[in-house]
């Protein structure tokens, strides 16, 4: 079956990486007179705009039995707040509408859970190789103070993991250091500021039919597969084709601890601390009643107590 890609380009990913790929990616539809239509995002938010119109109107579910000549194909170019985004606006229809995903942020950590090269060239010629989608587990979470529901492609963070996001986004250093492709010191020097002044807070747990009281808890990361902040391999047993979420907690320690701690982190052994709390389960509820900064792929969504369910769902990418 022949496709048609609809591709939506956000320019800006990467400061500047997804103009570049989508030069190089287009020129090669073209060269070999590929179907294709191509959105560009104009201002934050656009992309959903256009996906919204694309599902209401074009895009269809993946069946092998589909009587038609030309598939069409949703294929973002963007970074994972991207991609994050779009999926958002997918979860209001059909999980069988497959997306195809061209990496071109800073951190792409979906990318790297997935198994899609990270080489924007390289991931297009995955997609053009492939003949069907595959099935992906993200995240669904329901966060009952703010009454809102959203999906997650690569993780949710609450405390520390957030705070490093927050201060990582608002560091005037990022926008440069992503000009030289070395967008993770900017997060490798949010986390030192972050480091010492990030305080414990207490939270509560329900997973696998047990209650769990943290009383200091300082980094809280749900997460589908292994990677966060840009290749930091948080929980690597973390699988994205398996219906199950990890959970990982760590709790607030002294300063030397802490230094150890990401010490065994960068040589993945950190799961071996007694202050890393480790959990699986196919679903899981969070309260946490003093306010943390919250993120969802690295989109910030506030400083705020939560009280948030969270489970998989299946979805379809294409590469």
């Amino acid at each position: 079956m022949n496709k048609h890609f609809y591709l939506v380009i956000n320019e800006n990913a990467g400061s500047g990486t997804g103009e570049k790929a989508a030069n190089k990616i287009i020129k090669q539809l073209q060269t070999a007179s590929i179907d294709h239509t191509i959105f560009y995002t104009e201002y934050a938010g656009h992309e959903q705009v256009i996906v919204q119109d694309l599902a209401e109107n074009t895009l269809l579910p993946w069946s092998k039995d589909l009587s038609i000549d030309s598939f069409p194909l949703l294929v973002v170019l963007g970074g994972d707040g991207t991609l994050h985004s779009v999926m958002n606006v997918l979860k209001d229809f059909d999980p069988k509408i497959p997306l195809g995903y061209i990496p071109c942020g800073s951190g792409n950590d979906f990318a790297r859970g997935a198994g899609i090269s990270r080489q924007a060239e390289k991931a297009f010629v995955q997609l053009l190789k492939a003949e069907q989608p595959q099935e992906f587990q993200v995240i669904t979470y329901s966060e009952a103070i703010q009454d809102e529901v959203g999906l997650a492609v690569n993780n949710l963070g609450i405390g520390l993991d957030a705070a490093i996001v927050n201060a990582a986004n608002e560091s005037a250093a990022k926008h440069t250091l992503n000009k030289f492709n070395m967008g993770s010191l900017a997060y490798i020097f949010s986390i030192l500021k972050v480091l010492f002044t990030q305080k414990g807070f207490p939270i509560r747990v329900e997973i696998n039919g047990k209650t769990i009281e943290f009383d200091r808890a300082f980094l809280c990361t749900v997460t589908n597969h292994p990677y966060f902040g840009g290749g930091v391999s948080i929980a690597p047993v973390a699988d994205p084709r398996k219906p199950v979420l990890d959970f990982v907690l760590v709790e607030r320690i002294n300063m030397f601890k802490i230094f150890w701690l990401i010490i065994l982190l960068i040589q993945k052994k950190h799961m071996n601390s007694k202050y890393f709390h480790h959990f699986q389960s196919s679903k899981l509820r969070i309260v946490s009643t003093v306010p943390q900064y919250v993120h969802a792929d690295g989109e910030i969504l506030g400083k705020r107590s939560m009280d948030s369910s969270f489970a998989t769902e299946t979805r379809l990418f294409w590469f």
